[in-house]
């Protein structure tokens, strides 16, 4: 099995939604576009992980939405070095129906309340249905693995709460530890790096803004 020595996920640049949520009762969440802060975070984050991945190959995996496309493209990777597939099960959590922003408003409030792990936006998804996805792309990802010329690399370009979830899944933490986690910034980088012990280990961690309240065992 050829295990990447690496698998970075990287959120995107700072979208329109990002600064403006009333733009989302005309535009859907998918064709949203990067701001200029979100075009400057992008290249920055390019020649980050150019330095990193030098000459090495990568195998990259883009949410598809238009601000992932936009950021990818930005990252000005070496096409003669990388292999790109649109993945959809990396998308952002489905909010539903953007267009009564008030209503929207209440529902994150309720989800504040409520637990973002838990609780379904009408129409939408939960954070659960997202890990679920997830989940399915991970085992989709380990089989590639299988393939003795796979890249030492993987690059997800996608969201911040995706990345939450794809964190929580592969380092098995719990609802509660997922719960206490911050979104990471836009443009910023997370990485899994394969150690000595033949176990991926989290580069740095994500933000903070409570001490977990777990209902038992795990923490």
């Amino acid at each position: 099995m050829a295990r990447p020595r690496r698998i970075v996920l990287l959120r995107h640049g700072e979208s329109e939604g990002n600064v403006d949520d009333s733009v989302y009762e005309t535009v859907p969440d998918h064709a949203l576009k990067l701001t200029e802060t979100g075009r400057r975070q992008a290249e920055e984050a390019g020649e980050r992980l150019r330095a990193t991945f030098g000459d090495e190959r990568v195998s990259i995996y883009v949410s598809p939405y238009r601000r992932t496309h936009q950021t990818l493209k930005l990252l000005d990777l070496d096409p003669s070095r990388t292999r790109i597939r649109e993945e959809p099960r990396l998308r952002e959590q489905d909010w539903g129906n953007w267009q009564d922003r008030e209503d929207v408003r209440k529902q994150k409030a309720y989800r504040d309340a409520y637990g973002h792990f838990f609780y379904r936006f009408a129409q939408g998804e939960s954070g659960a249905d997202v890990y679920d996805r997830v989940d399915a792309f991970l085992d989709s990802l380990w089989r590639s693995f299988q393939d003795p010329a796979h890249p030492p690399n993987v690059l997800l370009v996608t969201h911040g709460m995706t990345m939450r979830l794809f964190c929580m899944r592969w380092l098995h933490w719990s609802v509660a530890e997922f719960e206490s986690l911050s979104n990471p910034g836009n443009g910023e980088m997370r990485t899994l790096l394969l150690g000595s012990d033949g176990r991926y280990h989290l580069d740095r961690p994500f933000e903070r803004w409570c001490a977990p309240k777990s209902y038992g065992h795990t923490g």
